[in-house]
C-alpha cells in the first residue's frame, strides 16, 4: 500500500539543535534483517476501539500502550435518527456511513426504529465490520476508503428518490456530501455524534506515554488532544502515524511538521505500514 509522508526539508538553528539532542538521546540501530526492533507505540483511539491496531502491531513485535485521547458524545440530531430510519426505505435510496463510531450510533438508532430495511453504504471495511456485527450486511463499499470517492462512485437506484441520509459526526468534513451533490444526489445530513478530548489523563499514564517512539492518530481530535498534552516539540520528535490523510492534514494544521506518515487509503493495514515506515526512516529503537 502506497505511503506518503510530510517531512520538513529545512531547519532553523534552534530546531536543528533540538533534533540533534533528541537523536543523541536515542540508541540508533540498523535493521540487517528488515524486522522492526521492539518499540513502543501509543494508541490514542477512544476506549474499546484500539484492539485491531494493537493486535496487528503486537504480531509485528511492537509494544503497545493505550491512552485514549478522545471520547464521543451525542450530537444535536441524535434523537432524529430512529424516526428517519423508520422511513428510510421509502424516503432514501442510501444511508451512508463513514466511520466505525457512526456505524455504532446508526445501529442504536436502527434498533430503536425496529430494525427497518435500509440500503447501507459504508466507506470501508472497518465500518462495514461494525454493521455486520450488528446484523446488517452493507450493500456498497467504494473502491477507496474516502468520503469523496464514495460520493462519486455511489450507484444510482433505478426509480429511486435520489436522496441520501448521511448520519455523521459534528466534526466530519463536507467531502462526502459535496461529492454526492456533485453526482446529483440530494443529501440529508444529520449530526448524530460529536468527538472531544478526554476530560483527564492519569499523570502516571501520561509520563509513560511521553516515552513512546510512535504516536498513532485515528482522527483530527486525537491530534489536537496530543499536542495539548505533550506540546509541539515532543510531538515533532516522535513518529506520527495517521490512519489517513485527514488526520495527517490535522497534524500540519496543529504544527506537527516532522515525521508524519499515512497510507493512501485509510485502514488498519495501511496504518501499521505507516508505523513501520516511520520507524525504519528514523531508525528508532526503544531505550
Amino acid at each position: 500500500m502506497a505511503l506518503q509522508s510530510y517531512r520538513q526539508s529545512t531547519w532553523s538553528g534552534a530546531a536543528l539543535a533540538r533534533r540533534q539532542t533528541a537523536c543523541r538521546s536515542r540508541r540508533v540501530v540498523v535493521f540487517a534483517s528488515g524486522a522492526p526492533a521492539r518499540r513502543k507505540v501509543l494508541l490514542t483511539r477512544e476506549s474499546g476501539k484500539n484492539e485491531k491496531m494493537r493486535d496487528a502491531l503486537s504480531r509485528k513485535g511492537y509494544t503497545c500502550l493505550e491512552m485514549p485521547l478522545i471520547e464521543h458524545t451525542d450530537g444535536p440530531d441524535r434523537a432524529l435518527l430512529p424516526s428517519l430510519l423508520s422511513e428510510a426505505a421509502e424516503q432514501y435510496d442510501w444511508v451512508t456511513i463513514t466511520s466505525p463510531e457512526a456505524a455504532a450510533v446508526f445501529l442504536e438508532g436502527w434498533e430503536q426504529a425496529g430494525k427497518p430495511k435500509v440500503r447501507a453504504a459504508v466507506v470501508g471495511g472497518g465500518t462495514g465490520d461494525v454493521l455486520l456485527q450488528g446484523g446488517i450486511t452493507p450493500d456498497y463499499v467504494p473502491s477507496k476508503a474516502l468520503g469523496k470517492v464514495m460520493g462519486s462512485e455511489l450507484p444510482r437506484i433505478p426509480g429511486g428518490t435520489g436522496r441520501v441520509l448521511y448520519p455523521a459526526s459534528v466534526k466530519a468534513s463536507t467531502d462526502l456530501q459535496d461529492s454526492l451533490a456533485a453526482a446529483g444526489f440530494e443529501v440529508h445530513r444529520i449530526n448524530t455524534y460529536n468527538t472531544g478530548p478526554v476530560r483527564s489523563v492519569p499523570e502516571s499514564l501520561l509520563r509513560e506515554a511521553l516515552t513512546a517512539d510512535v504516536v498513532t492518530y485515528g482522527s483530527p481530535s486525537a491530534v489536537k488532544a496530543w499536542v495539548g498534552l505533550a506540546g509541539l516539540e515532543v510531538a515533532n520528535s516522535k513518529v506520527n502515524a495517521c490512519i489517513g490523510s485527514t488526520s495527517a492534514k490535522a497534524c500540519a494544521s496543529a504544527g506537527i511538521t516532522e515525521n508524519v506518515y499515512f497510507p493512501d487509503s485509510p485502514g488498519i493495514e495501511g496504518w501499521v505500514d505507516a508505523v513501520d515506515r516511520g520507524c525504519r526512516d528514523l531508525q528508532l529503537a526503544v531505550v
